[in-house]
């Protein structure tokens, strides 16, 4: 039995739709940002910002990652104020981030049996952390909404740490800021690269869960635990036989 959960949040506890491409995002954005004082079309607002994102992909210092660089997003929205010579602090954008963020979901919600699993961890003395691709204005505001943000001992997210899973380094942050040992930790996720080969490759188990946002395993699956049902209560029954 292991003492450390990982977990991947999008795609594994909860199930998410968005939509960056549809024309109302745009539009409304290009809206708020020029009754801001900073007018856009929005074409002219969607090119800025794919620009400014890799911008900001090119600003991570290279000694933060190796081989998967993550920005900061706020950048990008706060540098869609001042372009225009509109004065923009970090709250400010961080708002702008969320707006951004609420009108790209279609919907997000928990998995079933995501309290159950937490609540098994946590019979057994377990401790679980999150360790997810995200930026932190979108995903906080997003887990303490569904209730969840609480059941962690801590919250990593790839936006604060310049790289991104599955780069080595962003499992090894967690072990070391926390002291734990990869032989008494899994990682719980949905991709097979992401998840299963990126912890696999930091000496720790994982269980893979195939659930409706999964990518296409086009390799080998390195996951001890194999749930292609995507079902947590069958999570839970492998990892807690003792309960079943």
């Amino acid at each position: 039995m292991y003492k450390n959960y990982i977990f991947d949040l999008y795609g594994t506890l909860v199930d998410i739709n968005t939509n960056e491409y549809k024309y109302s995002l745009w539009k409304n954005m290009a809206m708020i940002y020029t009754m801001g004082g900073a007018a856009y079309t929005p074409a002219e607002l969607k090119k800025s910002y794919s620009r400014l994102l890799q911008e900001a992909i090119s600003r991570v210092p290279s000694d933060q990652y190796t081989t998967h660089p993550e920005p900061q997003i706020s950048f990008v929205f706060e540098r869609l104020f001042t372009e225009k010579g509109v004065p923009c602090d970090s709250a400010a954008a961080a708002a702008m981030g969320r707006t951004f963020r609420a009108l790209s979901i279609k919907y997000i919600r928990l998995y079933a049996g995501v309290h159950e699993l937490f609540d098994a961890i946590h019979a057994h003395g377990g401790k679980a952390y999150l360790l997810s691709n995200a930026q932190r204005i979108f995903t906080e505001p997003e887990i303490r909404m569904l209730g969840i943000y609480d059941e962690f001992e801590d919250v990593m997210i790839s936006s604060d740490e310049g790289c991104a899973k599955p780069d080595i380094r962003f499992y090894q942050r967690i072990l070391q800021k926390h002291g734990l040992k990869p032989e008494e930790s899994i990682m719980i996720g949905n991709d097979y690269i992401t998840d299963i080969r990126g912890s696999y490759e930091a000496g720790m188990d994982s269980l893979y869960l195939h659930t409706n946002i999964s990518p296409e395993i086009k390799g080998e699956l390195l996951a001890k635990y194999q749930i292609m049902s995507g079902s947590l209560t069958e999570a839970a029954a492998a990892l807690f036989p003792d309960m079943n």
